[in-house]
Parts: C-alpha cells; structure tokens; sequence
C-alpha cells in the first residue's frame, strides 16, 4: 500500500454512521499509522499512555483532594477550545501536573463518546462533583458551543480558553496527521448541512459562502487547512466570545517562545497561583521559523487578516 493510502482511508471524519466494531477499527489503524510515522515514544507522551505517569498523577491528586478538596459544587469549569494541532496538549499536560486540576481530556469517556461531549448534563454532573480547584476539559469537538457551554454554569464561574497557533504550522501537522480531513472539513462548511459533522456547525452564512466559493476537487490538503483555520477562529467572533470576560485568548507561538510569561497570563485569567511545574515540560523556542506555505494566494490573505486580528484581540485583553 502507498505511503498515505492508511491515513486518507481512516483517518478521515466517517461520511456517516458507523458502528462500535469499525470505529474501533479505525482507531487502532489510525495510531498504528502514527505510531510509524511520528515514534512510538511521540504516541505514547502525547497521548500519556505511559502507565506509571498516569498512577503517579492519580496518586498526587488523590492525596490533595483527601487534604485539601473543594465542596462539592464549587469546582470551576474551564473550557479548553479552539483547533485540534493547536497546542492544546502543551497546556493540558502542564496543568495535569498541578495536583489540584482535575483534567478532563477528549479521550475521557465518561464526558467524551468520539472525541464529542456526551450531553450538558453529563458535563455538568461531572464537574459539579469534583472536588479539585479546576476541572480542565478539553472539548475541541464542540468549540463551536463554546458560549452554550459556559452559560451552563452559573455567571462568573466557568472560563475559556480559546487556543490558536500560527496557521502555516499548524496546516502542516494536521495534513501529517490527519491527510485530506481538512477536505473534507471545508466541503461540511460549504454545504451548510451539518447534521453528521461537527466541523460544519454554527457557521454564519457569510463562512459558509465562502467555503463554497473554493474549489474543494482542486484545493491542496494545506490550502483546505489553512482555510478552515480562518474558518473555525472566526467562531472565536461570531459567538461574541471576544467581548466576554470569561473567555482568554491564548497563542500556543507565545506560549512556546515564552512559557513562563503566557502560563502567568493564564493563572491570573483562572485566578488560581502560578508554579514552575506549568510549565517546566515546555522548552523554550521558536515555534515557527519554517517558511510559509505554497497556499492558495487567495487563502493566504484570509490567513494574514486573521492572524492580525487574533493578535490585536489578544492585545487589548491583556489591556482590560
């Protein structure tokens, strides 16, 4: 089989329902595929397969909820949302470190059935039981109901964080990992139908004109990628999510280049104390001196205005 046949065959969205067997299916060849393609060793820490972290971090939260725990009740949600390939892992790891978050992560399945939420009320039965400081939940997947699922909680008590990375870098990890789903990602936008995908939900009309104004048959994986980019940050507008305080902006190139300063932005949004071990997993570093893309020039602009903008909100929230 040609290189890439295994990832465009099941790596792919599924073009409807598909059963318990073959999602399980689909699943094992899709990791097998990884694990040849980026290391075992790259799986394996992504994913925190290893056994002994995960008794080692059970173990610490444990202890701090037998002496320290919260009521019942009192735990704050936060949203970890935006784009898969976005850097969200880096946060997700650097927070399940602190014995007081509890991390929700999108393999979790008590809250998540295929990487999608389960319900709101699962969602909140969830963390209204917990008893950690935090309760960090990772629902990519439903990004777009970012503004539905915060406003389950009462006001004041839930927060998001809205993740973002540079789209040329990012394009290129998703098309490494995931092959022509950012086709078909595009395709769901231009329809305006939805029903079988969340990549297509909640989009405005003006979005979903301009999906179906490209040529899907002849646009390259990382032109559709890069489009959905500008795609899915313009839900980060459309949901009014920049004007709410409840909701932070954070760039993974920032975050990467700087991670002590962006996880101190980050502590002081979710009001919880700042420690080294945050971040003491990230190496400081550029994230993206490749260079740019051969994309659509028609696309790259859409790109440029987005990033502009990502960057200038980012700003003024650090401003308020």
């Amino acid at each position: 089989m040609a290189k890439g046949d295994l990832l465009d065959r099941w790596s792919q969205p599924p073009t409807g329902p598909e059963s318990r067997v073959r999602y399980l299916l689909r699943k094992a060849i899709r990791h097998a595929y990884w694990a040849r393609t980026e290391g075992f060793h790259r799986l394996v820490e992504e994913d925190r397969l290893d056994p002994r972290e995960r008794i080692r971090t059970a173990v610490s939260k444990a202890r701090w909820r037998a002496r320290f725990g919260v009521p019942a009740g009192t735990a704050r949600p936060v949203l970890v949302v935006g784009l898969q390939r976005s850097g969200t892992n880096m946060l997700m790891r650097g927070f399940d470190e602190d014995p007081s978050v509890e991390v929700r992560n999108e393999n979790d399945k008590r809250l998540f059935d295929r990487f999608q939420l389960r319900s709101d009320e699962v969602l909140r039965s969830l963390v209204d039981a917990s008893r950690h400081r935090l309760v960090l939940i990772k629902p990519l997947c439903d990004s777009q109901r970012t503004d539905e699922l915060l406003d389950l909680f009462a006001p004041g008590r839930a927060r998001a964080l809205w993740v973002y990375r540079n789209a040329h870098d990012r394009a290129r990890s998703e098309v490494s990992k995931f092959g022509k789903a950012p086709l078909i990602a595009v395709e769901t936008v231009a329809t305006g139908n939805p029903t079988d995908r969340w990549q297509g939900r909640r989009h405005s009309p003006q979005m979903s004109a301009l999906a179906a104004s490209f040529d899907a048959e002849t646009m390259s994986e990382h032109t559709a990628s890069a489009l959905y980019w500008v795609l899915r940050n313009q839900q980060f507008y459309d949901l009014g999510l920049d004007a709410r305080d409840d909701v932070l902006l954070v760039s993974y190139d920032d975050f990467a280049a700087d991670p002590v300063t962006e996880m101190q932005r980050v502590c002081a949004f979710l009001d919880v104390p700042y420690s080294p071990q945050l971040c003491a997993h990230v190496e400081p570093r550029q994230s993206h001196g490749s260079a740019p893309l051969d994309i659509d020039p028609r696309v790259k602009d859409l790109v440029d205005a987005m990033s502009a903008r990502l960057e200038a909100t980012r700003r003024a929230e650090d401003l308020r």
